[in-house]
């Protein structure tokens, strides 16, 4: 999967809210005082762990960029009692830039959407010229920084603290899946993976938006729903707001789709489905899509589904052509796409679907 690279730093001329998703951090120097390799006597910044740690239980994640000796790094943050922090730490002797490119990359979020705080002109402004969408701090500035819209979620969500857990379970899975031997469809179903669909309920709202705001590649129309917005229509009784989880042996995915019907005499409509980029390679994206197929089918409808070409959201376009849609009407970037009840998709053989009366029933 591609990195994203383009979403919008500001909304409405402002800076935009929870923009930052991880932050690569130096280490000489800024998250200790002196330098590792020079055999100085370092001592831990415990006013820059606190800071790693308060935006940790907000959902941030931590990396590291620095150039030192691997080994002795992590033995450093080891003995430090930090290194868990720290998910794909970068650490070696190429460009920053190199490196924050590669944590986007393993996370799966856009470059535009991480911080770099070092104490070296030169590396931060490497670092800019290289990838200008990346916010750089210089370690003196943190505190202030850290304080800005950019880093910080309008909502912290049961899931926010846990992200880092969620992250170090997908890296566990994927340490799994590269030593298996055998075919990748025995793999998937070792994973014992449950897939919930169910109504939103009012506690699911905040992590809802938060769905609609930072998931991109696979959101279909590029739109964000508040949590405001997003109350209302799941008590219309003309729309269904439904969210899905995905767990397995290793732990739970969290919340990871979401999708907005609006039920019409002649179809219903899909206004919006998102899935997080996660659980892409877990073979899953369609068993959401598929059981709405199914709901609409039960109705007597088709389903019709908006769709915008953002730029960003191919993948998106790409699954829904998989499962059978249809363009039906185009007005500029805006799509219609259409699926009728023929041929239902079964669901994988690997994932256990469990809905709800709301999942299964469409209320």
């Amino acid at each position: 999967m591609s990195v994203e690279t383009t979403s919008p730093t500001k909304v409405d001329g402002k800076p935009r809210q929870g923009r930052v998703k991880c932050i690569a951090w130096d280490l000489d120097n800024t998250v200790w005082d002196g330098v590792l390799l020079e055999g100085d006597d370092l001592r831990l910044r415990t006013d820059v762990v606190e800071v790693i740690a308060e935006l940790d239980r907000l959902g941030v994640l931590h990396s590291v960029a620095s150039k030192n000796d691997p080994d002795a790094a992590m033995a450093k943050l080891r003995e430090f009692g930090i290194e868990e922090y720290f998910i794909y730490p970068q650490i070696g002797w190429n460009a920053k830039s190199a490196g924050i490119a590669q944590i986007a990359k393993s996370i799966n979020i856009g470059v535009d959407a991480i911080a770099f705080v070092d104490d070296q002109e030169f590396e931060r402004d490497e670092v800019a010229h290289a990838l200008p969408q990346v916010i750089c701090v210089d370690v003196v500035d943190l505190h202030t920084a850290v304080q800005e819209p950019e880093f910080r979620p309008r909502f912290v969500t049961a899931e926010s603290a846990t992200r880092r857990d969620m992250y170090r379970q997908q890296i566990a899975r994927a340490e799994a899946e590269q030593s298996y031997v055998g075919p990748s469809e025995e793999f998937l179903a070792s994973l014992a993976m449950v897939f919930t669909i169910s109504g939103a309920r009012q506690e699911d709202l905040q992590r809802a938006e938060e769905l609609t705001i930072r998931t991109n590649q696979l959101n279909s129309t590029g739109r964000t729903y508040s949590y405001e917005e997003l109350d209302v229509l799941r008590t219309s009784p003309d729309h269904l707001l439904l969210v899905a989880t995905l767990d397995d042996k290793y732990g739970s995915y969290g919340t990871i789709g979401l999708c907005l019907l609006e039920k019409g005499t002649e179809a219903w409509y899909l206004r919006l489905l998102l899935m997080s980029c996660r659980v892409v390679s877990r073979g899953v994206g369609t068993v959401l899509l598929n059981h709405l197929i199914g709901l609409a089918a039960g109705a007597g409808v088709p389903l019709r589904a908006d769709f915008v070409e953002t730029g960003r959201n191919r993948m998106m376009q790409i699954t829904y052509a998989f499962a059978g849609f249809q363009e039906v009407s185009r007005d500029g970037d805006t799509v219609v796409l259409e699926r009728g009840a023929e041929d239902i998709q079964p669901h994988p053989a690997t994932v256990t679907v469990v809905t709800d009366d709301a999942g299964v029933n469409g209320r």
